[in-house]
């Protein structure tokens, strides 16, 4: 009668390790979708954020002055997580910028921060030299960009875009020529005086959650010697190196998503 009796309580099931995604400049979530389809075919929850004016967002990105207003959709997903919830954050590019000021505000709420071919530096661009290790120099390819100057010809310019005939041969030079055309289609003018107000006041909380450096080995974006003295000046728990171009999503879908699973399974 007892057993009768006894009431047995259900248990949730563990939730799936989350995924959160974020682009680089002029990118978008769609960047993604190589890695978003081998994960949750894998059964991992994924989430790919579009920073603002980047992606579906239709913010002009020269009405984008500081990094804090760029980066708020991201800081807003973090926020809006459950507080016993961890993530899985993963920044490609300037989108390493993004994952540092999460992992500042919201270390207890991040597993393990991953910066793939990324801008990591742990107060943002405070001197001259972050600026030299963490943003791209492109003048050896020529006059390159598409700028935009929102506020006015005679400031600095407010965003920019790598102009389609170069597009390939400098972030997507080993990738599928399929892919690159995609880019080419969707790829926007990125809030270039935004990002360069990145600036992160020190948490000792960010320095507890394990961060993986994925090199890109043949990047001719953020080239190798840049990411090594960003690897140098705040070394990360582990290095794994992809033989990549700028955008290992695209070519190098597979041994991308196999280094994410192993840094989870290593320390997640």
């Amino acid at each position: 009668m007892g057993d009768e009796l006894r009431k047995t309580e259900k248990v949730a099931p563990p939730l799936k390790p989350h995924f959160v995604l974020v682009h680089g400049i002029s990118g978008g979530g769609w960047c993604w979708y190589k890695i978003r389809s081998l994960m949750e075919n894998s059964g991992f929850r994924v989430s790919c954020i579009d920073l603002k004016s980047a992606g579906i967002d239709q913010t002009d990105p020269d009405s984008l002055l500081s990094f804090d207003d760029y980066n708020k959709p991201l800081m807003n997903f973090m926020s809006s997580l459950p507080d016993d919830e961890q993530v899985i954050l993963v920044g490609h590019s300037a989108g390493g910028l993004s994952v540092t000021q999460a992992t500042h505000k919201f270390a207890k709420k991040i597993c393990l921060a991953v910066y793939v071919a990324a801008t990591m530096l742990k107060s943002g661009f405070l001197t001259d030299e972050d600026v030299k290790i963490g943003v791209p120099d492109l003048s050896e390819f020529g006059d390159v960009y598409e700028l935009g100057f929102g506020l006015g010809p005679d400031q600095h310019p407010t965003s920019a875009l790598v102009k389609q005939e170069f597009q390939r041969k400098i972030i997507y030079h080993l990738s599928p020529r399929e892919d690159s055309t995609l880019a080419g289609m969707l790829l926007k003018p990125g809030p270039l005086k935004a990002l360069l107000t990145a600036r992160f006041t020190g948490d000792h909380n960010i320095d507890k959650v394990p961060r993986i450096y994925i090199k890109t080995a043949h990047d001719r974006v953020v080239k190798p010697e840049q990411q090594d003295a960003m690897i140098k000046r705040w070394p990360p728990s582990h290095v794994y190196v992809l033989d990549s171009d700028h955008s290992p999503f695209f070519s190098t879908p597979f041994l991308l998503f196999g280094f994410l699973l192993k840094a989870l399974a290593s320390f997640g």
